[in-house]
């Protein structure tokens, strides 16, 4: 479960997307990502955490949980374009230690963090299962892994109104708000595809965490997670 052999694709298009990438990904969650990221966030991170923002892009979701937390955090960027760190200047007045790589081969050692964030960035892993595991091997004793993302409705309508939106909406939308590179955000559709629907990816986490808190919005369409380890 995961992106596979599709996921070269998926990192080529984040590339070229990096001039429009926040605007437009606020345009397609109707002005509602800063919103869900807080909300998934929120009475998980805590003042003085060791905090690693994995597939972190620009690094939006630390950010959040460094304005939640006035600044006392120690942050970690992880991603694997090094040209989406080199942007983190855009947000962060002090640069956070900056790593580069993929979810499922995290370079550092057992029980380093009080939490980790994945924010929009999870469903992009190579592999599901063995990403949840190193993010679950590098948590401290009872860390919490927060996820914000899309969420794969389990009720079947909902489901299919949520592909709707996703694949004749969202294209609208994109390139309204990203002009030609908004094209691109049609991958979009394909990574959702092979994204789990709610409850088998809490049935995944629970493999691993010892209890999953799951918020929905939008209908199930998006998902606020904090699973305990």
């Amino acid at each position: 479960m995961g992106l596979g052999s599709y996921w070269g694709e998926v990192l080529d298009v984040l590339e070229k997307i990096i001039p429009v990438y926040d605007k437009v990904n606020s345009l397609i969650s109707l002005g509602r990502d800063s919103e869900f990221r807080q909300r998934g966030i929120t009475n998980r991170v805590h003042p003085g955490d060791s905090v690693l923002d994995a597939g972190s892009g620009f690094g939006n979701m630390s950010k959040t949980a460094s304005e939640i937390c006035n600044g006392d955090l120690n942050i970690t960027l992880y991603d694997p374009l090094r040209t989406m760190l080199k942007n983190t200047s855009r947000l962060f007045s002090v640069t956070p230690v900056l790593t580069c790589g993929v979810f499922e081969h995290i370079p550092f050692r057992d029980e380093k963090f009080d939490a980790v964030l994945t924010g929009y960035s999870l469903r992009d892993a190579i592999n599901l299962r063995i990403a949840i595991s190193e993010i679950y091997r590098v948590l401290k004793k009872g860390g919490r892994f927060v996820i914000v993302d899309l969420g794969k409705p389990d009720n079947a309508v909902l489901r299919a109104g949520v592909s709707f939106y996703l694949r004749m909406i969202l294209p609208v939308l994109a390139i309204i708000g990203g002009g030609r590179l908004g094209l691109k955000f049609a991958t979009l559709y394909g990574t959702y595809k092979l994204w789990p629907q709610n409850k088998k990816l809490e049935s995944l986490l629970l493999e691993r965490f010892s209890r999953v808190e799951f918020e929905k919005g939008m209908l199930g369409g998006a998902i606020m997670v904090a699973a305990y380890k």
